[in-house]
Formats: C-alpha cells, sequence, structure tokens
C-alpha cells in the first residue's frame, strides 16, 4: 500500500499541509481524502512510501527474487 502526502484548500479557504493517507492508487487515497474534506481543491500530491507486507510482488524483479528462492 502507498501513502501519500497532500496538500489542499478548504471550501473555507484553509491551506493544509502535509494530509498523509493511504492506498492502492492515488485515485483510492483521493477518494479518502475527498471523504473527510469535501470540495477540497488538492494542491499537491507527492508519493510519501510504500509499506510493503511480505510476500507481496510489486515489480518483475521481485516476482523473481521470489521464484528463486
Amino acid at each position: 500500500m502507498l501513502k501519500y502526502d497532500f496538500s489542499v484548500k478548504t471550501r473555507e479557504g484553509q491551506r493544509l499541509e502535509s494530509i498523509v493517507i493511504g492506498g492502492r492508487d492515488r485515485e483510492e487515497a483521493e477518494r479518502k481524502l475527498r471523504q473527510m474534506y469535501r470540495h477540497c481543491e488538492v494542491l499537491r500530491c507527492d508519493i510519501k512510501g510504500s509499506v510493503q507486507r511480505p510476500g507481496l510482488a510489486h515489480s518483475v524483479d521481485d516476482i523473481l527474487s521470489l521464484i528463486s528462492r
């Protein structure tokens, strides 16, 4: 699961920095964000990092290393 770091402007005009939300992709993370902050404007979105569960491959290299074990 990836973590996305959002900066948003609320509908009242307040600017919020560094709201970290986890999701499988940006769409899911943004959907969760909009549940908390309805009608907000996304100013920035960066990928914060990834949490990789053991045994879950994300790339071809990961799959090959799992096969070679």
